[in-house]
């Protein structure tokens, strides 16, 4: 029994995820005809009461389409030093759409209303970049899955309202930040310009994120979508897997947010690790001791058939999941007592 803590993304289709697959109603989507991503994706705009939504193969693709309709080039966006869009894009906001990141050095990939004011560049100072743009992740992945408050996210919107600049949420994890907090999709929607929201991770399809957002934003995603190659046919296979997603695998988000927990609590009673970062939703951040090493560590776990992912710096993750069963945590917590 290979036990996979790498990431929720690893997850394979469940049978009934595969049969609501493999019976989807299709078509051609560049002709907009095909009948399961328009139920997506009409679906998922009325979830968070915006007047469009747009599937998209990759959480990338889609933060990377955000980024290019709120920008034009040598502007700014606003984010954490933490966050996805700078870290983890292969520098595509760069490449893409010529816009600069200003950096925030906030707590866990989360910032403040305070933090995104000192972070405007005066429009009028020609030398340096336009800021046009604030961008926050729920969860926050180098933050080890922390969900942001949404007191703060309003005062944000009302700095983007005073200054007159866009607002995207990278939520792909929102799901567990969802399930975790008493808001809803309705809230977002009313907060954000644009929210793209991921299909791939907690919600376990194999792949798929779709971004949401009013007329006005959204009338030229369909044509920065195509520029980066996201031109697809029959792709109503794939979003049969989101629509059967919202429907069954929701709810079951509170058990990897619980196994989590339970991983976390197992880890602060070894001796061997120094700090466990907080635990809110699916993701595990540890470190160990400084006399201990990170590959030994790895292999150790390795030999046992778990895999986790190596951060450097003796900084650990483990991200549970739809696959990671009952049997494998109890292995896994077994595996733990046993260093």
């Amino acid at each position: 029994m290979v036990i996979d803590l790498r990431s929720d993304t690893v997850t394979k289709p469940t049978k009934s995820m595969l049969d609501a697959m493999m019976t989807a109603d299709v078509g051609d989507d560049v002709y907009k005809e095909d009948p399961s991503v328009n139920a997506l994706e009409g679906r998922l705009a009325k979830m968070f009461g915006k007047d469009q939504a747009l599937f998209f193969p990759t959480g990338s693709m889609a933060n990377q389409t955000a980024l290019k309709l709120h920008t034009n080039p040598g502007e700014q966006v606003i984010c954490d030093k933490y966050a996805h869009i700078y870290n983890y894009e292969g520098g595509g906001a760069s490449f893409n759409s010529g816009i600069s990141c200003k950096l925030i050095d906030g707590h866990r990939g989360m910032f403040t209303a305070k933090q995104v004011v000192e972070s405007i560049n005066p429009p009028d100072f020609y030398h340096s970049p336009l800021t046009t743009l604030v961008e926050v992740e729920n969860t926050t992945n180098k933050g080890g899955g922390a969900c942001w408050d949404f007191e703060e996210l309003k005062r944000i919107r009302t700095v983007c309202d005073t200054h007159n600049l866009g607002y995207h949420l990278d939520g792909a994890r929102f799901w567990n930040a969802l399930v975790n907090t008493k808001e809803t999709t309705e809230d977002y929607g009313q907060l954000f310009d644009t929210i793209s929201v991921c299909l791939s991770k907690g919600l376990g399809c194999p792949i798929g994120s779709v971004l949401v957002g009013n007329n006005d934003i959204m009338k030229g995603a369909i044509r920065v979508r195509k520029i980066l190659g996201g031109g697809m046919r029959q792709v109503g296979y794939l979003a049969a897997a989101g629509l059967y997603a919202l429907d069954h695998h929701m709810d079951r988000l509170v058990d990897d947010h619980k196994k989590a927990k339970e991983i976390g609590a197992a880890l602060e009673d070894l001796s061997i690790i120094k700090k466990v970062e907080p635990i809110e939703t699916n993701i595990v951040i540890f470190e160990l001791e400084s006399h201990l090493d990170e590959g030994e560590f790895l292999k150790q776990l390795s030999d046992r058939d778990i895999r986790i992912i190596g951060m450097g710096s003796n900084k650990l993750r483990m991200v549970t999941h739809l696959n990671y069963t009952d049997a494998m945590h109890e292995r896994l917590l077994e595996a733990l007592n046993e260093f």
